[in-house]
């Protein structure tokens, strides 16, 4: 079995960061996809896809993301079943991020342009997940 996404977005709000009875940081977020393809109208369309992060790579992203931040994604998609408050089971869908790849600020920066941003995965040490700024381009780990 494979069961693997990636997504590239941007935020719709602030991560929201939480802690689990047993100390564990998750951090929140919904990204906005644009589909590629325009609606009947013409008008452009986009998936809105929950995404939640755990640990260490949870804090970073709550520390340096914000509304509207292009981001790529990859991880799995996971189904969640609960109990809605009215009594009625439902069913949610999110990806849990394996990695989160932050891409530069500002214009001609990104994943059209061809470069990159910083790519922080679970285990990897902090200081990962600052911006870099134009000229930095030698500092890039890759």
């Amino acid at each position: 079995m494979y069961n693997r996404v990636i997504l590239v977005g941007r935020l719709t709000r602030d991560p929201e960061l939480r802690y689990t009875a047993q100390g564990k940081a998750v951090a929140h977020f919904r990204l906005a996809v644009d589909r590629g393809a325009p609606g009947p109208q013409g008008e452009r369309q986009a998936d809105f896809i929950d995404i939640s992060v755990w640990e260490r790579q949870a804090e970073t992203v709550s520390q340096y993301l914000t509304k509207g931040r292009l981001v790529l994604v990859e991880g799995r998609l996971q189904m969640r079943q609960y109990e809605a408050q009215d009594g009625s089971r439902r069913t949610a869908y999110e990806v849990v991020a394996s990695s989160v790849r932050f891409f530069p600020q500002g214009p001609g920066r990104g994943p059209e342009s061809g470069t990159g941003g910083e790519r922080v995965e679970a285990g990897e040490p902090a200081g990962l997940g600052t911006e870099f700024s134009p000229g930095e381009d030698d500092d890039i780990p890759f």
